[in-house]
């Protein structure tokens, strides 16, 4: 059955999941790009953008290629895809990625603006005008038997959360205090709302936290 899942998604020890003001020369907000550290030096990271190298035999890999275990689909807010607001003006903004995202299958981004679908590579972006829950059965279709993974930004996780759609959240606290920018938990009971530590692991950049379902 397929689960919602939350991998790898950085924080800043203050709660942020980016920094404020995201441009395009900003794409994570002032500041947002020192909570990924942790992952640029895996392997995983390294080999999905054509560098090669990295950390082979870490912790911190070790979750990252986990982020892309029995994934069949994605669902991001609009933030995540790109820096437009509003009506998109045109369809020349085809993400941050290039001619080939590394998502590898299905994308349903959330959006209140219809656009028609993308397909880049072995990738095709969704828009979704009509929520999240909307967003879950499209995705949980096209994902079959394989987990979708929800990408964020922050107020797709907090929705996800509130909404008791997300199964498993796992968060990579990196050691920045970012002061501002788009918070996590803002407004969010999650003991109320049914969720727990279920495990805390120390990797090398970042302390990795996983939620679940009391």
């Amino acid at each position: 059955m397929s689960r919602l899942v939350v991998r790898c998604f950085s924080i800043s020890v203050d709660g942020f999941g980016a920094g404020p003001e995201q441009s395009l020369q900003d794409p994570l907000g002032k500041g947002g790009m020192a909570l990924h550290d942790w992952v640029f030096k895996t392997k995983t990271f390294q080999d999905m953008h054509g560098a090669g190298g990295g950390e082979a035999d870490s912790v911190d890999e070790s979750f990252a290629a986990k982020g892309f275990e029995n994934i069949g689909a994605w669902v991001l807010g609009r933030n995540m895809f790109g820096p437009v607001r509003g009506p998109w003006p045109d369809h020349n903004w085809q993400g941050w990625w290039g001619d080939e995202p590394p998502y590898h299958c299905p994308v349903f981004v959330l959006t209140h603006h219809a656009r028609p679908d993308l397909q880049l590579a072995d990738t095709t972006f969704h828009f979704v005008t009509d929520g999240l829950p909307a967003a879950l059965v499209r995705a949980k279709a096209a994902a079959g038997a394989k987990d979708v993974r929800l990408g964020g930004g922050a107020a797709t996780l907090r929705e996800g959360f509130r909404g008791h759609h997300i199964d498993e959240a796992h968060l990579a606290v990196s050691p920045v205090l970012l002061g501002r920018g788009e918070t996590v938990f803002q407004g969010l009971d999650l003991p109320a709302l049914g969720y727990k530590v279920t495990a805390v692991v120390a990797g090398e950049g970042a302390n990795h936290i996983t939620i679940g379902r009391a």
